[in-house]
C-alpha cells in the first residue's frame, strides 16, 4: 500500500482524476458483475489491485473523493427481481491484509495494540482466528426462533430476500430449538463444497453432451453457490447441495445473550444449531495468528472446501467497541489472505502433450504469471472440447487458476480482450510425439495416441503393463527399473526386453549381479505364457483380463485376432462396437503388428488354439463368485480355471449367480448369497464341477 500511495502521490492531479474517473468505473462494472451476475470477468487479485490502486489515488489526493466511490461502499446491488431488504445493522465488509506473509498479521496486532494504548508490559491482546471461507455473504433472521428471512449482503445497507433458497439448505435451521433472542440475525457464509461442486459439473456436463440447450459448467464453487441462493425458482436452488457456515450477528434483542466475548457468541450459536468451523481458535499475541495462518496454509488445500485467507478479530466484545469503525470497515477486525489463486495472463501458444496412457491433453504455454504461491508457464486445457467451450486461442488474455499442488487450468477468456481473429484451437489429427493417428471414440471427450506399442511417450507405461503379474509376469521389472532402462536407452521397444544383457544389467543403479540374474531368467520364463495374457499385456485400450479372455476362446489363435473384421469381433462375447473398433484400430497400425511379430520372433509363444471355440467349455453360460482363502489354491488360479471351462466368474453376488466358491474368513458375500439362497459350496465342491460338470 505504501508503494502505492507514493506512485499515487507523484502523479499529476489532471492524471490522477482521469485514473481515479476510470478505476471508479471498472470497479463499479466488476463489483455489479461480481455480486450482482455471479459472473466475475477477472480473478479477485484482480480486482483488489484496482481497489489497493484507487484508495492510493483517493489517499494521496483528498480532493478526488467521492461519496459514491467503491471505496466509500460495500460492492453490490440488488437484483429487480428479488425483494429488497434493508439490514437493520449494516453488513459492513473487513480490511483486507494484502500482505500474504505472516508480516500480515504482526502489522494487524501493532495496529490493535496502538489504537488500544497498550505498552510492551502490557499482556498480548487475545483474538479469534477464523477461516476466510469463499461463498456469498448470508443474513438469516429469526423471530421467536423461526426463520422469517434470509438475505444478502447486497450493497451492506439492502439486500435481497432468498428466503425461499435458503431454506432449502439443510444445515440451516428454520426453527432454534433453544431459548434464543425475539430478534436474531446471524451472519454467515453460504458456500458449496468441493466435492459437491465436481459432482454438479459432471452432471452438467452430461447434460451438455445429451444436447440440452442452455446448460453450462460452472468456473468456481462460489459463483455456482450464489447462482444457487439467487434463483428466482427454488426447485433449482433444492438441486445445486449447498452449506453454511456461521461467523457473526446482524440485530439481537437483548444485552448479554451473546456473551462477552466474540468466541463465546460463536459457541451460542453452534449450541442453536448453526455450523461454525471447526478450525476456529483462540489466539493471544501476534505469535499465535502468525502459527494460525501458517498452519491453515499448509492445510488450505486438504479443506473440503474453498478459502482464500483467514480472519482476526479481536475477541473482547466491549473492546470491538472502543475499536469502532473507519469509513466502511471495523477497526477490530481484519481478512488476512493468501497468494491469489487465480491471475491474468495471455496465452502465447497452444501445445498438445501426450501421457503416459496415450491421452492427448492441450495445454495453453502462458507468459509467466506468479498464482497459488509459484511462477505458473503451463494451464491444462483438458481436452478439445474443453478448449473450444472455453474458447481459448492464441495471444488470449486468460484468467488462470492454481490451487495447491492441482494442475494449473485456463479458467475463462476475456474475449473483449481477444485481438484479430485467430483460428479456434483445433486437435492434431495425428500423435505429435509419433505421428500415429489420434482418435476420440464415440462418448469420450479425449483424444488418444493408437500408436501404444510405439510412442515414446507411452514407453514405460506399455512396458510396466506388459511385465505385470496378470499380464506376462515379469518379475523384478518394476518402475524405477524400467526407468533407468527407457532413460538409458537400453529399452525402445517391449522386444527390446529380450535383447537385455547381463554386462548391461549390472551395471545399473541398484543392480548387482544376483539382481541382473534373476531379471534375466524372469525374461526367459515370460516368453512362455497364454495368448490371454499376451493379449492383455499389449495394454489394447479396453482389453482387460476378461476381454482378452473372450477374444482368445472365441479365436484361438493371434493371427486370426489380427485379421478379424469389426463384425467378426462383434461376435465374442461382451465385446461391442467401442471395443470392436479400438482392437481393430490398434492392430490396424503396422508399427503395433511389427511389436508384435518382433515379440514373437524374440521366442515368446503360447500353446495355439489354446481356449478356442471348439475346446470344450462344459460351465458355459455358468456365474461363479469366489471369496475367502483357499486350501491349496490361489484365487487367480481358481479363476482361471473356471474360465478355462467357459464360466464367469463376477466381483459381487446377485440373483444371477449360480455358485458362490467360499474359502477361509469368507465375509459379506457369503452372507449375500445365503440371503439370495445362492448355492455355496468350497473348493473340493468347486474342484469336483470342473471334473464332472452337471448336464444342462
Amino acid at each position: 500500500m505504501q508503494d502505492d500511495l507514493f506512485a499515487a502521490s507523484a502523479q499529476p492531479a489532471d492524471a490522477a482524476a482521469a485514473r481515479a474517473a476510470e478505476l471508479r468505473a471498472q470497479l463499479h462494472h466488476h463489483a455489479h458483475r461480481y455480486y450482482t451476475l455471479d459472473a466475475p470477468e477477472i480473478p479477485d487479485a484482480e480486482y483488489d489491485r484496482l481497489f489497493r490502486e484507487l484508495q492510493a489515488i483517493e489517499a494521496a489526493h483528498p480532493e478526488l473523493w467521492t461519496p459514491d466511490s467503491p471505496t466509500q461502499r460495500v460492492g453490490g446491488s440488488v437484483l429487480k427481481e428479488l425483494r429488497p431488504v434493508r439490514h437493520a445493522v449494516p453488513m459492513l465488509s473487513i480490511r483486507t491484509e494484502t500482505d500474504t506473509e505472516a508480516s500480515g498479521a504482526v502489522a494487524f496486532d501493532t495496529r490493535v495494540r496502538r489504537e488500544l494504548a497498550l505498552g510492551e508490559g502490557d499482556p498480548p491482546v487475545e483474538y479469534v482466528a477464523e477461516l476466510k471461507f469463499d461463498g456469498l455473504a448470508m443474513s438469516l433472521r429469526y423471530e421467536d426462533g423461526v426463520l422469517v428471512r434470509a438475505s444478502t449482503r447486497g450493497d451492506g445497507e439492502t439486500g435481497e430476500d432468498v428466503t425461499h433458497n435458503v431454506r432449502t439448505i439443510g444445515q440451516i435451521p428454520l426453527r432454534l430449538a433453544h431459548s434464543v433472542p425475539p430478534v436474531l440475525e446471524v451472519r454467515g457464509e453460504v458456500y458449496m463444497r468441493r466435492d459437491d461442486f465436481e459432482a454438479l459439473n459432471e452432471r452438467q456436463r452430461a447434460k451438455i453432451a445429451a444436447g440440452a440447450k442452455g446448460e453450462k459448467t460452472f468456473v468456481n464453487p462460489r459463483n455456482a453457490a450464489a447462482g444457487a441462493v439467487r434463483q428466482l425458482d427454488s426447485g433449482i436452488a433444492a438441486q445445486r447441495p449447498l452449506s453454511f457456515f456461521a461467523y457473526g450477528w446482524g440485530e439481537v434483542s437483548g444485552d448479554g445473550l451473546l456473551g462477552s466475548t466474540q468466541f463465546d457468541a460463536l459457541m451460542r450459536l453452534k449450541a442453536w444449531g448453526f455450523p461454525v468451523a471447526e478450525q476456529t481458535r483462540v489466539c493471544h499475541g501476534a505469535d499465535e495468528l502468525v502459527a494460525f495462518h501458517r498452519h491453515i496454509g499448509e492445510t488450505r488445500d486438504s479443506l473440503p472446501y474453498d478459502i482464500d485467507g483467514v480472519v482476526y478479530k479481536v475477541n473482547r466484545l466491549d473492546l470491538q467497541q472502543r475499536l469502532g469503525f473507519v469509513t466502511r470497515e471495523p477497526r477490530w477486525a481484519v481478512a488476512h489472505k493468501y497468494p491469489a489463486q487465480e491471475q491474468l495472463t495471455t496465452v502465447q501458444a497452444i501445445d498438445v502433450q501426450v501421457g503416459r496412457t496415450g491421452k492427448l491433453t492441450p495445454v495453453a504455454k502462458l507468459a509467466p504469471v506468479f498464482v497459488g504461491g509459484v511462477t505458473v508457464t503451463n494451464a491444462t486445457l483438458h481436452n478439445e472440447l474443453e478448449a473450444r467451450r472455453k474458447d481459448v486461442r492464441v495471444g488470449d488474455t486468460v484468467v488462470v487458476r492454481r490451487a495447491g499442488d492441482v494442475i494449473p487450468e485456463v479458467v475463462s477468456v476475456l474475449a473483449d480482450k481477444r485481438v484479430g481473429d485467430p483460428p479456434p484451437f483445433t486437435m492434431p489429427a495425428h500423435c505429435p510425439v509419433c505421428g500415429s493417428a489420434a482418435v476420440r471414440e464415440e462418448g469420450e471427450a479425449d483424444h488418444r495416441c493408437t500408436g501404444g506399442l510405439f510412442c515414446a511417450a507411452q514407453r514405460k507405461q506399455a512396458i510396466l503393463h506388459y511385465a505385470q503379474r496378470r499380464a506376462l509376469d515379469i518379475e523384478g521389472l518394476g518402475d524405477k527399473l524400467v526407468e533407468q532402462l527407457v532413460d538409458g536407452g537400453l529399452i525402445n521397444t517391449l522386444p527390446d526386453l529380450y535383447k537385455l544383457g547381463f554386462t548391461a544389467l549390472a551395471a545399473l543403479e541398484r543392480m548387482a549381479d544376483k539382481s541382473a540374474q534373476n531379471l534375466l531368467d524372469a525374461l526367459e520364463k515370460s516368453k512362455h505364457t497364454t495368448l490371454p495374457r499376451f493379449l492383455y499385456g499389449l495394454g489394447i485400450r479396453h482389453v482387460g483380463e476378461a476381454t482378452a479372455k473372450d477374444l482368445a476362446r472365441h479365436f484361438g489363435s493371434l493371427d486370426r485376432i489380427l485379421d478379424a473384421s469389426v463384425d467378426a469381433l462383434l461376435q465374442v462375447n461382451d465385446v461391442g462396437p467401442v471395443v470392436a473398433q479400438s482392437i481393430r484400430t490398434f492392430f490396424d497400425q503396422a508399427h503395433n503388428r511389427e511389436v508384435v511379430e518382433q515379440l514373437r520372433a524374440a521366442g515368446v509363444t503360447w500353446p495355439e488354439g489354446e481356449g478356442a471355440q471348439n475346446t470344450p467349455q462344459p460351465l458355459l453360460g455358468k456365474t461363479f463368485v469366489l471369496t475367502g482363502t483357499f486350501p491349496t489354491l490361489k484365487r487367480d488360479d481358481a479363476k482361471a480355471m473356471l474360465e478355462a471351462a467357459g464360466a464367469k466368474v463376477a466381483g459381487s453376488v446377485s440373483k444371477k449367480t449360480d455358485y458362490v466358491v467360499a474359502g477361509a474368513d469368507a465375509g459379506s458375500k457369503l452372507d449375500k448369497a445365503q440371503e439370495l439362497g445362492v448355492a455355496v459350496i468350497d473348493e473340493a465342491g468347486m474342484l469336483a464341477l470342473l471334473a464332472d460338470p452337471p448336464t444342462a
